[in-house]
This record gives C-alpha cells, sequence and structure tokens, in this order.
C-alpha cells in the first residue's frame, strides 16, 4: 500500500456514526472498508466497495467528494478532510483487476438496456450477477457513454472502461454497439422478441443552442461533440469557451493539453454562481486557463465573440449592461451551456404518451424507477439531467431491484 493511502488510512477515526458515508448518496461503508484495508484485508475492502457500487473505481476519481463524502468528514470543520476518494479508488482498482465471473445465464429473463454510462452499466452488472441474460444496445462504437466520450482521459483512464467492458463479457452480457434503439429496433421490437424488461440510459447527448448569431460558423464547437474526440478538433492557438459547469471546465482543460496557448472560460456570473465545483475550477487554474466573469454571449464571428456585461440586481436576477459589449479575439469557440435527451426511443413510439416526458424533454419516472409505460424503466441523467456519476448509480440501483421484482412479478 502506498505511503499516501496508508498514512490516509490511519488517520480514519472510525466514527461511530460515520458522516462520511450518510453523506454519500449511495452510502459508501468507508468506514468498514477502510477498517479491512487497514487489517490487510484489501480484497474483501474492495468487495465490500463493488457490491454496494459496481463503479466504485471510477467514483473514486471523479466524484466530487468536497460535496458528499470529505465533505462530511468530521475533519472538514478543520479543512483537513480524509482523502476518501484516493482511498477507494486504491482500494477499488485493486480488487476490479484481481476479480473475475462466471455467467450463470437463465435465457428466459431477457432485459435489454438502452445506454452503457453510469446507469446502464450498474444496472447491467447488477443485473447480470442475479442471472439476468442482458443485452446493452450502445449508439457509440465503444461501451462506456459519458465516462469514455463526455471525460477527459487524463481524469478518466478509458483503460478503466475496457476493464468494465471485460467483466461485462465475462458476466455473459451482449454487446450491440453502433445501435441506436428508436429509428430502426423499437421498444416493441424489443418486447416482441421476449425482452421482460427494458432499461433507459441514454443519457443527454444532444448540446443545448445559445441562440445567437454565429453559431452555425465553422470555428465553434459544442462541448459534448468536442469531448467526443478533441483530436478530430483544429482550435487554432486562442480558445473561448462559454459556460460554467464541469463540463465547461472539461472542455478548457483538454484544449490547453491538446495545443492551445490561451483558454478563456467566460461565463455570464459570478465564480462562486458556477455549477462546477470549487476543487475542479481550482485545477483549470492551475491548468491555466482564464476566467471572465460577468459576461454573456451576444455574437460570434470567424476571429473573435462579442460579450456584454452582465450584473445582478437586488433579487439576483441577471440583467445586461447597455453599452458594454467587447470583442474578444478567439480561433474557436467552444459553447457548454448543458446538454438535453435526444428523443430517438419516444418518437418512435406509435403514441408519444406511451413514455411521458417533463416540459425539459426528461423522462418521467416514479420514486423506484417505472416509466408511463408497461415494463420499461429509466434513470441517470435521461431523467434527472446531467448529474454526478454516483448520483447516477444511486438511482440505478433502485431501478435494478424494481426490474427485479417486476420479472419475478410477471413469472
Amino acid at each position: 500500500m502506498s505511503t499516501h493511502i496508508h498514512t490516509e488510512t490511519k488517520r480514519c477515526l472510525q466514527c461511530k456514526t460515520a458522516p462520511c458515508e450518510s453523506g454519500c448518496p449511495v452510502n459508501t461503508p468507508i468506514k468498514e472498508a477502510i477498517r479491512l484495508a487497514k487489517e490487510n484485508k484489501l480484497y474483501e475492502a474492495g468487495e465490500l466497495l463493488f457490491n454496494n457500487n459496481p463503479l466504485s473505481v471510477i467514483t473514486g476519481l471523479i466524484c466530487p467528494h468536497e460535496d458528499f463524502c470529505e465533505g462530511h468528514c468530521v475533519f472538514n470543520a478543520k479543512n483537513n478532510s480524509i482523502n476518501i476518494g484516493a482511498i477507494e479508488h486504491y482500494i477499488s482498482e485493486y480488487y476490479i483487476n484481481k476479480i473475475s465471473f462466471e455467467p450463470k445465464i437463465d435465457k428466459t429473463k431477457k432485459v435489454a438496456i438502452v445506454g452503457s454510462g453510469p446507469a446502464g452499466l450498474t444496472v447491467a452488472i447488477i443485473l447480470a450477477r442475479k442471472g439476468y441474460d442482458i443485452t446493452i444496445f450502445e449508439s457509440h462504437d465503444k461501451i462506456g457513454g459519458i465516462l469514455r466520450f463526455g471525460i477527459p482521459e487524463f481524469r478518466l483512464p478509458k483503460k478503466i472502461i475496457d476493464r468494465y467492458q471485460e467483466l461485462l463479457f465475462q458476466l455473459g452480457v451482449k454487446i450491440r454497439p453502433n445501435t441506436i434503439v428508436g429509428p430502426v429496433i423499437s421498444i416493441n421490437d424489443l418486447f416482441r422478441d421476449n425482452y421482460k424488461a427494458v432499461f433507459i440510459a441514454t443519457g443527454v447527448w444532444r448540446p443545448r443552442k445559445l441562440d445567437v448569431e454565429g453559431e452555425s460558423l465553422g470555428n465553434v464547437f459544442y462541448a459534448i461533440d468536442y469531448l467526443r474526440n478533441p483530436e478530430n478538433h483544429h482550435l487554432g492557438e486562442r480558445v473561448s469557451v462559454i459556460g460554467g459547469g464541469n463540463v465547461a471546465l472539461d472542455v478548457a482543460r483538454t484544449a490547453i493539453r491538446k495545443g492551445a496557448k490561451e483558454v478563456v472560460l467566460f461565463y455570464r456570473r459570478s465564480e462562486k454562481d458556477m455549477p462546477s465545483s470549487q476543487h475542479e475550477i481550482d485545477y483549470a487554474k492551475m491548468d491555466g486557463v482564464q476566467f471572465e466573469f460577468y459576461r454573456a454571449p451576444k455574437k460570434i464571428t470567424d476571429s473573435c465573440v462579442y460579450f456584454i456585461k452582465t450584473q445582478v440586481d437586488s433579487d439576483n436576477n441577471l440583467i445586461e449592461i447597455p453599452g458594454t459589449e467587447i470583442c474578444y479575439d478567439a480561433d474557436s469557440v467552444i459553447i457548454s451551456v448543458s446538454q438535453k435527451p435526444q428523443r430517438n426511443i419516444v418518437d418512435s413510439l406509435e403514441s408519444n404518451d406511451q413514455i411521458k416526458l417533463n416540459k425539459f424533454g426528461l423522462i418521467t419516472i416514479d420514486n423506484t424507477g417505472k416509466t408511463s409505460m408497461e415494463g420499461v424503466f429509466a434513470s441517470g441523467d435521461v431523467v434527472s439531467g446531467a448529474k454526478t456519476v454516483v448520483e447516477a448509480v444511486a438511482s440505478a440501483k433502485i431501478a435494478a431491484n424494481t426490474i427485479d421484482e417486476y420479472v419475478k412479478s410477471q413469472e
């Protein structure tokens, strides 16, 4: 065990109520895992974490721990929280590289999973270990969804996602890449072919527009498209990033690593109002990303972006200040103002009210993961909008249990 991790585990007080666990969306049993690790039972500690959260090796890396477990650590009052994320990742990486599975498939219990991001992977692993015959339908050429195509390599190495594919194959899970459910294969086709349930976890891959002049120019890109394959984009030396979430920061930091000389992130409010975590903001600054606050985009040209200064009134409403437009030079512009879901599945149904959507186009479910269509379940970003990976895992665990109960009731 590395000195750093060993030191961190020794700092744990083994609190009786373990506020770090209650502060985690999936109630990670970190107290017990640390105890086992200190007893040199690393495999058992990893098994404990994996059984609670199949993606623990991933959440250990990319979770905003300062908002969850570490933010609730008793040492947080002194800004000296135990590095729980590093401990979780260390233990979990050891475990997933040691385990192997033997398939135990019941061919009469077929479940279709549409999408292989955090929610899809979680449900696939949980149900496959229960003996379900799982088929994953993935629109990309490889599994992982946002984990592979939306999070940079420097934050989440692709080899980890590849390891999950190996584990899925060991469990007997079948994967159909480059397959979009909706245009060709419909949900009704899946039920015709004896799938007992369908789980939708397609994420949010449709970028939101700014609706400003110049948005269709050749030097303008959307963040979610850029992160899929940064190497395919020629950005030039000066890059403007518009947005304030973690995706915007990932884009800015990636552009720096891909050779951009100057990357400036523009946000319409203050730094403290940014939806991204302070941890990620600090890393972006360290990487050399510059920030301009209280700037709203008005127009994009081939060589610059026009921003107008903004301010907030007494009711915290954002207002633009007339006569303050400034043109910032930019070779390329990347827009990162959130995403929304595709409508392939819903639009393929005979009646659009078979799967109800809310006003944002997200799938509506009950508190168990059921949609309005019999036998169809959903969770993750396609339900909640863009959230953290650990929150997707938490909702997927509930849905997996609901699917299991549903299929058994049909038998």
